[in-house]
């Protein structure tokens, strides 16, 4: 009771006020050896705070959990992206929520990117993504911002902070909403080589104006959702919520041939529903299968007219979508796998696109009073069904989690996965390894830090060169 009563009087969400470096972090138990590189972790640190803005939008802040020998250290940063300079040389917040400027704004400033979602590695780059603006690189010791990255000028406009990378080639697919400005209905979609080059860009229409966090790639095929967080300019001009939920608009997903074009999109529909996060895809003769974390009702979002939805329909569950692409229908069919609550689902990553036999994703306790809480790791088959479950000590909550190989030849699931802890009663945060097919089993590591990493949104792992 004392500690569920910690965890109502705090939550991990606020910011912290400060950047710094921690290069001897105390370990309890023992750190693989193995495990020599770098976890990333992003998510919102607003430098200022700002009036009305959603959780979405603060700042981009970096965490980076450096392992080596059995070491770790830790370095945090801020993304220095040009919203954030100009907010620093003003010394007070210069926007609000989704890119709107504060009325006493300089007219001249109109980037308002904040490079808070994601950080990957690709093609020898370490870039820092969220989805309205391009990719921002990232110095990969110091974290020092470098800017932002188009490609030799051939992307431009909104970047995906979900890229996918296809394992066999090296491949990285992307996607863009809002690709004909803000709150419009056209996506972008493209493809980097693995040096770094861009190969392929194009825009298209989609149904209506959606916020499309993540979209689907298997080996031969691409999937746009397009669900019911609309966008309305209407909306936004009027002092209304630019993005909301409208079920009536019903839920499309957009299904493309890698091999094709934006013209050749056949468009599948079913109940609404809204998913931020997809675990994995992969084709099945005629079909393509994807689990992804279906909410029945968005969360975060308002109805039009700023009803709140409900809150025993918006939380997520791991959920099959179906495709039949020699069937004579436009409807998927969407089937739950588990009644856990659950987000930040994560595969091997050597599997993306590809038939996969293990899942991970950080649920919620269902005895706890704080609903939505991510309390702990399931990990599932591919199947869905679950091979372990593992709880933290009541209040603590958990970040989405990384898994890394043990090698690069070891069998699927053979490894790690990372996450970082809030501990509620102290106040402060840990970096914990689990053995990734036996996390019931508990942390195998801890490396403790001295202070909290805010609740943020993906991470992942660079191996030492």
């Amino acid at each position: 009771m004392q500690q569920a009563a910690v965890a109502e009087r705090r939550n991990n969400i606020a910011p912290i006020p400060f950047e710094a470096d921690a290069p001897f972090l105390k370990i309890i138990g023992e750190l693989p050896r193995e495990l020599n590189g770098t976890l990333y972790r992003n998510g919102p640190n607003p430098q200022f705070d700002s009036p009305g803005a959603h959780w979405f939008v603060g700042d981009g802040m970096l965490h980076a959990f450096r392992l080596e020998n059995g070491r770790a250290s830790y370095r945090n940063r801020w993304v220095r992206t040009p919203k954030w300079l100009a907010e620093h040389d003003a010394g007070r917040s210069l926007f609000g929520g989704f890119g709107r400027k504060l009325p006493d704004a300089p007219k001249d400033l109109t980037d308002g990117g904040v490079a808070n979602t994601s950080i990957i590695f690709h093609a020898g780059k370490l870039l820092a993504l969220e989805e309205a603006h391009l990719p921002t690189e990232i110095e990969p010791g110091t974290l020092a911002t470098r800017g932002y990255h188009n490609y030799q000028g051939r992307v431009a406009g909104s970047f995906t902070a979900h890229p996918k990378i296809d394992p066999v080639t090296g491949e990285l697919v992307f996607f863009g909403y809002n690709a004909a400005g803000p709150l419009t209905p056209a996506l972008s979609y493209g493809s980097i080589d693995a040096s770094g080059k861009a190969t392929r860009f194009e825009r298209f229409e989609a149904p209506y104006a959606s916020m499309v966090h993540d979209f689907i790639v298997t080996a031969n095929h691409v999937l746009f959702p397009i669900l019911p967080i609309t966008g309305s300019m209407e909306r936004a001009m009027s002092g209304r919520p630019p993005y909301a939920w409208e079920p009536d608009k019903s839920a499309y997903v957009g299904v493309m041939k890698r091999s094709g074009t934006a013209k050749d999109i056949v468009w599948f529909r079913a109940e609404a529903c809204y998913v931020f996060h997809v675990m994995n895809a992969w084709e099945d003769g005629d079909r393509i299968v994807a689990d992804v974390m279906q909410f029945e009702e968005a969360p975060l979002f308002p109805h039009p007219d700023g009803r709140p939805t409900d809150p025993e329909k918006s939380r997520a569950r791991h959920c099959r979508w179906t495709f039949d692409l020699a069937g004579n229908t436009d409807r998927f069919q969407q089937t739950y796998l588990d009644d856990l609550t659950g987000e930040f689902p994560r595969i091997d990553d050597r599997r993306a696109g590809l038939k996969s036999r293990h899942g991970w994703y950080a649920c919620a306790n269902p005895k706890l009073p704080m609903f939505g809480a991510l309390s702990g790791i399931v990990h599932v088959d591919g199947n869905g069904r679950r091979l372990g479950h593992y709880l933290l000590p009541a209040g603590d909550t958990i970040s989405e989690p990384v898994f890394v190989e043990r090698s690069k030849d070891a069998a699927e699931g053979d490894g790690w996965l990372l996450a970082v802890v809030w501990r509620a009663r102290e106040n402060r945060s840990d970096l914990a390894v689990f053995n990734a097919t036996d996390i019931e089993a508990g942390p195998a590591a801890l490396a403790q830090l001295g202070h909290r990493v805010p609740d943020g949104f993906h991470g992942n792992w660079v191996g030492a060169a």
